[in-house]
C-alpha cells in the first residue's frame, strides 16, 4: 500500500489536523474512513489498513485535536479546544470526509468509528448520515441519563475551580478504575483493552497512547456520549442507512455483551431497518488487538463487500 500523510484545517479555527491515507494498488472500489478512541491516533489501525487495501479499498483517518500528532506546541493531550469540541470533532471528521471524497468523488464512502470514536461516529450518522453509505461502530456503549449529568456538574465544578486544562487523575480513575475488576491477575492498568498481552504492553509504552484526558477532554467525552444517546440526532439518522456493530463480549465500556446489543435496538426502535449486531466470545474491548484481528477484520471486510454488492460494485 502506499501511504500519504497531510494536515487540514480544523474547525476550531486555528489548529492543524494530522491525517492519514493509505492507497491499494490499482483503482479503490470504496473507502473506509477511521475515526480513533480515546488516547490513540489513526496509525495504530496500519495493520487494518494492511489488510483492507491488500483488496482494493482506500483507508483514511484523522488524529483529533489533543492527539497524535494533531497536538500543536503548548497543547495538551486530551484537550480539545474551547469552543464546542463536542461539534468540533464531528465537523473535522466530516472535512476529512469532504476532503477525501474531492479527490475519488465516484468511490462510495464508510466510516468506521472505535470506542470514543464510536461516539463521535455516532454524532456523525444524526448530523451528516445522508452523505455516506454505511457504518461500522465499534466498541461502543450506553449510559444513563443520571449518571452522565451527575458527571457533568462535577467536571463543570473541576473546571470552574482548577480550569478546564487541568488533567484529571481522578475522574479517569472514577471512569476506568473498574474496568480490570473481571480480569484474573492483570498485569497493567489496560489489560481491558486485549487479551493480547504483547499488543498491550506497545499501547503502555506508547507516548501517544493512554493519556490522562484533562477536564476539557472528559466534558467533551460526555458531551458526545450525550448527543449519542440523545433521541433527536438518532431521529435524523437515515431509516436506509446500513449499520454494523461489532464489539467484544468480554468488553467493559459495552458492559460485557449488554450495552451493544441495546444499542442496535434503540436504532431499530427508531426505525433503522438495515442494523446489524457481532459480538464476539471472550474478547475485550479493541478487537482489532485481539489474537482474532484477523477473523475480525475479515468479518468487516465481507460486511463491506455485501454492501457494494448490493450496489452492484
Amino acid at each position: 500500500m502506499k501511504k500519504e500523510e497531510f494536515y487540514f484545517d480544523s474547525r476550531d479555527g486555528s489548529s492543524k489536523i494530522h491525517a492519514v491515507r493509505y492507497l491499494p494498488e490499482g483503482k479503490p472500489v470504496c473507502i473506509l474512513q477511521i475515526v480513533h478512541g480515546m488516547a490513540e491516533y489513526v496509525e495504530r489501525y496500519e495493520e487494518f489498513a494492511d489488510f483492507l487495501t491488500q483488496r482494493g479499498i482506500l483507508v483514511t483517518g484523522e488524529d483529533h485535536l489533543g492527539h497524535g500528532l494533531s497536538l500543536g506546541e503548548d497543547q495538551l493531550y486530551g484537550y480539545f479546544c474551547p469552543h464546542d469540541p463536542a461539534t468540533v470533532v464531528v465537523r473535522d471528521v466530516h472535512r476529512l470526509k469532504k476532503l477525501t471524497q474531492q479527490s475519488f468523488p465516484d468511490l462510495p464512502c464508510y466510516i468506521m468509528g472505535h470506542s470514543m470514536g464510536s461516539f463521535i461516529l455516532r454524532c456523525y450518522l444524526g448530523r451528516y448520515g445522508t452523505g455516506i453509505d454505511g457504518a461500522v461502530i465499534m466498541g461502543t456503549g450506553r449510559q444513563s441519563g443520571a449518571l452522565l449529568a451527575a458527571a457533568r456538574a462535577f467536571l463543570k465544578l473541576q473546571g470552574l475551580f482548577l480550569g478546564e486544562k487541568h488533567v484529571s487523575p481522578f475522574v479517569d480513575r472514577v471512569i476506568f478504575g473498574g474496568y480490570n475488576r473481571r480480569i484474573p491477575d492483570p498485569q497493567t492498568s489496560f489489560d481491558w483493552l486485549s487479551r493480547d498481552g504483547e499488543r498491550v504492553r506497545r499501547y503502555v509504552e506508547d507516548p501517544k497512547c493512554g493519556n490522562v484526558f484533562t477536564v476539557n477532554g472528559f466534558q467533551t467525552l460526555l458531551e458526545l456520549i450525550r448527543r449519542s444517546q440523545d433521541g433527536e440526532y438518532i431521529s435524523r439518522i437515515p431509516k436506509d442507512l446500513p449499520l454494523l456493530l461489532i464489539a467484544g463480549k468480554e468488553d467493559p465500556l459495552g458492559e460485557y455483551g449488554a450495552g451493544v446489543p441495546a444499542v442496535g435496538e434503540l436504532y431499530r426502535r427508531a426505525g433503522l431497518k438495515k442494523v446489524e449486531v457481532s459480538m464476539w466470545d471472550g474478547c475485550r474491548h479493541e478487537l482489532l488487538n485481539e489474537p482474532e484481528r484477523e477473523k475480525i477484520m475479515m468479518t468487516i471486510y465481507e460486511w463491506l463487500r455485501r454492501q457494494l454488492a448490493e450496489k452492484g460494485r
